[in-house]
Order: C-alpha cells, then sequence, then structure tokens
C-alpha cells in the first residue's frame, strides 16, 4: 500500500457529545488523531468529505463517493461511515474497478473511552493490505462481504445476514 486515501461521511466515530444540550453532533474526523498516535507507517490523507448520520446519506451521496474513488489515484481506500448505512454503501461500491475499500466506523463515538473505533480502523488498515479489489465492511474484528453481513441493532454488532433473527 503506498497511500491510502480516507473519505471521512460522519456517523457515530466522529459523534461529539454537546453536554449543554444534551445533544450528539458529528464532529471533525477522529481517524487523523487515531492513525497519528498510532505512529503507522504509511502515508495517508484524510479527505472529510461529509458529517452525516449515516441514516441520512443517499444515492446521491454514495454517487459522489464513488466518483472521487474513481477519479483518485490511489488504489487504497478506507471510509470512515455510521452504522446503519455502511452495508448499503459498500454494496454499492463493490464494482469499483481497480480499488481495494473497507468501510469501517463505529458503534460508540471515537472520543468515548470504551470505544470500538480505534480497533475497527486497525483491522481495516490491516485488512485494506491483503484484500482484493472491491468493497468490504470491516467491524467486530472480521471483514464482511457486504452481500452477507447485515447490522443486528439489538445485539449492537454486525454478523453474517440470516444469523440473527432481528437485524432490523
Amino acid at each position: 500500500m503506498k497511500k491510502l486515501k480516507i473519505i471521512a461521511t460522519g456517523g457515530t466515530i466522529d459523534k461529539v457529545y454537546f453536554d449543554d444540550k444534551s445533544d450528539y453532533q458529528i464532529g471533525d474526523p477522529i481517524v487523523s488523531d487515531v492513525l497519528e498516535n498510532m505512529n503507522v507507517a504509511f502515508e495517508y490523507e484524510v479527505l472529510p468529505l461529509m458529517k452525516k448520520d449515516s441514516l441520512y446519506i443517499t444515492d446521491d451521496d454514495r454517487e459522489l463517493i464513488r466518483r472521487l474513488i474513481e477519479k483518485s489515484p490511489e488504489r487504497h481506500f478506507l471510509i470512515t461511515h455510521g452504522t446503519d448505512t455502511m452495508v448499503e454503501t459498500a454494496r454499492f461500491l463493490m464494482d469499483t474497478p481497480g480499488k481495494v475499500i473497507a468501510l469501517t466506523g463505529a458503534l460508540t463515538p471515537a472520543r468515548f473511552k470504551d470505544t470500538d473505533a480505534v480497533f475497527n480502523i486497525g483491522c481495516a488498515v490491516g485488512a485494506l493490505q491483503s484484500l482484493p479489489e472491491g468493497a468490504w465492511v470491516v467491524m467486530n474484528g472480521k471483514v464482511w462481504d457486504p452481500r452477507q453481513v447485515s447490522k443486528n441493532r439489538r445485539a449492537n454488532r454486525f454478523e453474517e445476514s440470516g444469523k440473527s433473527e432481528y437485524t432490523g
């Protein structure tokens, strides 16, 4: 991997809690801080493309992501994304030729003590270096084919499609 292009779209991974409002809002991408703190040995660039909860990501947004990837000279892409529609975005990007794309995020904000964000980012970076072309969901310590995974909201994790009675 010569250079990793990271596209930040928002989601829980970048949420910030505002105490006086008792509200979460999407802040600046945290992925730069994570990689800097881990002293990674590869070149990367972070592009903060949007600050959206994934429930509000549209096919027009997905098309914007695809066009950006297709026009970029990099081969490897990490997309930080909200978990609710991460699978749909991965499916949308699966057939992007000549590119290896990993989508990851967090089930709890990266700024929280017990977040899964750092683990998921690390897994995605590692996976990108050995995956074939295509788009992949990297969550909960696994690399998922987007055609065979869903988010189980009740269990708050990703799992093989059809494995759980409720994956809604």
